[in-house]
């Protein structure tokens, strides 16, 4: 919401906002883009009539300032239906969506057309360091947009994408998720059968040919439609892999063909993937080949996804957005096969609607038994979720220790912190991965990390052998 108050007020309309508690670094980014927001809600927030309110998704009925819209009858809108009105229509839309990798590969669709002149709008679910934003307004032809399958507002139940115009588009993979408003997996892969029925018959879906629920709803486009994928049968696909020089070298294969040599300063098979869905897309748009790879090349990540937030006395420690079972497996993987650390380290919160249920009880132990350390938090409000579906952390560590592995449930964050710098050895790697704020681990675990060496004269710490 804040991306999109800030993108109006960059159109020249007034915006102001209303919400329970607004802190830092929002409260600053609004500051810094002169947009006010009233702390709580209250029917005084709406006493200047506002021409539209643009409803989130977050709020519902007995919302004091909901039901004042309501009963005045006050124009209003969804997010999503607010993006397509005041963005997407005079654009040509490119919607990036799938249950993982969306955020990387709309940045890389971003940042590539901008590295080729294009000057793009767009909108991500998160900041592109290239751009350091969530958004931009470039002008040009396009408008690249993250296309959520989450809901849109309490008087909109269906998926922000079909709000969103898809003229190109991406569907990287489609998995269970979203406990909290889908009920299996074929009540998403219907939300994304209705995404695909908007293309129209001179639009483009590039598919992620590795995940058969992404194929199967793919096969009702009536557009052009290419695959990618790891598997040299789809129509984008890889070949000679090599991390070196901390970047990912592969050959892009369109067709069989070579396409080009891409260097990416990202790690992992699922980058490799977004890097594939991003230049079959982009190859799509007429953009020219060797703009695709110098974009690629010069994509510089986005923030929160397996970013490295510190080197203490050489334990790195690495934040990642990862929390569904297949994104922690593949960024678990990924570190492996990038940098063959000694020790791996997972610091895990399951925060997310999904992470917090024992659907994923099995799944979850799979993922994080590619570590060789780790360390589980306590759920995360876990009275918004039924007893009997809680995820069995007990369980989990049981689990994982059968496994082989060392598992610990300390039961705060501090007792994590307190367990990483009684057992953590030079040369461990460490990935905290959460999808949301995890009590300021990121900054609080190199600080006593540091403070815990600095004590020590000869700048070690003992370890048991």
């Amino acid at each position: 919401m804040a991306s999109l108050a800030a993108m109006l007020k960059e159109k020249s309309y007034e915006v102001t906002g209303s919400d329970e508690g607004i802190y830092p670094p929002m409260s600053d980014f609004l500051a810094q883009k002169e947009i006010p927001v009233f702390p709580g809600y209250n029917i005084r927030n709406l006493e200047n009539d506002p021409d539209l309110i643009i409803v989130g998704n977050a709020l519902s009925r007995g919302n004091p300032e909901i039901e004042h819209m309501l009963n005045r009858r006050m124009p209003y809108s969804s997010f999503p239906e607010a993006m397509k009105h005041f963005f997407l229509r005079d654009r040509t839309p490119v919607v990036v969506t799938g249950t993982h990798g969306k955020t990387t590969t709309t940045s890389m669709i971003a940042w590539t057309l901008q590295a080729a002149g294009l000057k793009p709008d767009f909108l991500i679910g998160g900041i592109a360091e290239n751009f350091r934003s969530s958004y931009g307004l470039g002008g040009g032809p396009f408008c690249v947009v993250e296309g959520d399958e989450y809901d849109s507002a309490f008087f909109d139940k269906g998926p922000k994408f079909l709000h969103y115009l898809p003229y190109a588009a991406v569907i990287g993979n489609i998995e269970f998720d979203h406990a909290d408003i889908y009920r299996d997996l074929e009540s998403i892969k219907l939300q994304f059968r209705r995404f695909v029925n908007l293309i129209p018959e001179q639009g483009y879906l590039a598919v992620g040919g590795d995940s058969l629920a992404a194929v199967e709803v793919g096969r009702s486009c009536l557009g052009k439609t290419e695959t990618f994928g790891m598997d040299g049968s789809n129509d984008w696909s890889p070949e000679s892999i090599e991390y070196r020089d901390n970047r990912t070298f592969f050959d892009i294969l369109y067709r069989g063909k070579q396409f080009g040599r891409a260097g990416l300063g990202v790690y992992g098979t699922y980058n490799i993937r977004n890097a594939l869905a991003a230049a079959a897309t982009l190859n799509h748009l007429e953009v020219p080949g060797e703009d695709i790879l110098r974009g690629l090349e010069t994509f510089s990540g986005v923030r929160r996804r397996l970013q490295l937030r510190a080197t203490v006395n050489g334990i790195q420690i690495y934040e990642d957005f990862a929390h569904h079972p297949t994104a922690v497996e593949e960024t678990l993987r990924s570190m492996q096969d990038a940098f063959h650390p000694k020790r791996l380290w997972a610091i895990y919160e399951p925060r997310s609607a999904t992470s917090r249920r024992k659907i994923f009880q099995d799944a979850i132990a799979r993922a994080l038994g590619r570590a060789d350390c780790i360390a589980i938090a306590p759920l995360f409000k876990p009275d918004k979720v039924p007893a009997e579906e809680q995820l069995d952390l007990e369980g989990l560590a049981e689990n994982l220790r059968a496994m082989g592995r060392r598992a610990w449930i300390p039961g705060t964050v501090e007792g994590i912190i307190r367990t990483v710098c009684e057992e953590a050895r030079p040369d461990d790697m460490i990935v905290i991965m959460s999808n949301g704020g995890f009590g300021d681990i990121y900054s609080r675990l190199p600080a006593a990390l540091e403070a815990l060496f600095a004590k020590s004269p000869s700048g070690e710490q003992e370890y048991d052998q």
